[in-house]
């Protein structure tokens, strides 16, 4: 599988570098590429009462782009901005089930944004989780009722940190047919 990531705004390139080996571990069979050109926030997708961005229209603008990337399988966006969908207050990150497009925000997976010190290893086992869960929607899956599965809906940041970085057996199972069908396509 090949993932490209795409920066929306100003994204540090050590958590991109950490990202990319962090992927390749739990997709050992796949190839993660940071897309050179970083891309605006779109400014239309601020809301202004919310003071977030609209994620379901910054996953447009990411599918958009995952069209035109034909050498890619899946593109990641990564934003550090507070993002929502219109339901919910807030969302770590938001995917198409299934597709090609995901996005993630850094925006509240920061302890930082919870009163707590910094940790960046913490951060960064975070940045993965949401990685791999918002990717394993792009895959076909669904939210899964095992809490320590990467798949879990995270509610909170609780929920997210509970969780572990890999897909339980039935939702690997999953991952593997559909990885094992883009490896077979020519």
């Amino acid at each position: 599988m090949k993932i490209g990531i795409l920066t929306i705004g100003k994204v540090d390139s050590n958590v991109i570098s950490r990202i990319q080996k962090n992927l390749h571990m739990i997709f050992p069979h796949s190839t993660c590429m940071l897309i050179a050109k970083t891309q605006p926030i779109p400014e239309e997708t601020f809301n202004r009462t919310r003071r977030q961005y609209n994620s379901n229209h910054i996953l447009r603008k990411i599918h958009n782009y995952a069209e035109k990337e034909k050498n890619m399988d899946r593109v990641l966006g990564i934003v550090n901005a507070d993002i929502f969908v219109p339901n919910l207050s807030y969302v770590f990150g938001e995917a198409e089930c299934p597709g090609k497009a995901a996005l993630i925000s850094l925006w509240r997976l920061k302890p930082e944004f919870y009163g707590k010190p910094s940790n960046n290893e913490l951060f960064l086992e975070r940045i993965t989780k949401e990685s791999v869960h918002e990717l394993g929607h792009t895959l076909g899956l669904g939210h899964c009722p095992n809490p320590y599965c990467i798949m879990y809906f995270s509610n909170s940041i609780f929920e997210t940190d509970r969780k572990k970085s890999l897909f339980c057996s039935k939702c690997y199972l999953e991952v593997e047919k559909t990885v094992d069908s883009l490896r077979r396509k020519p």
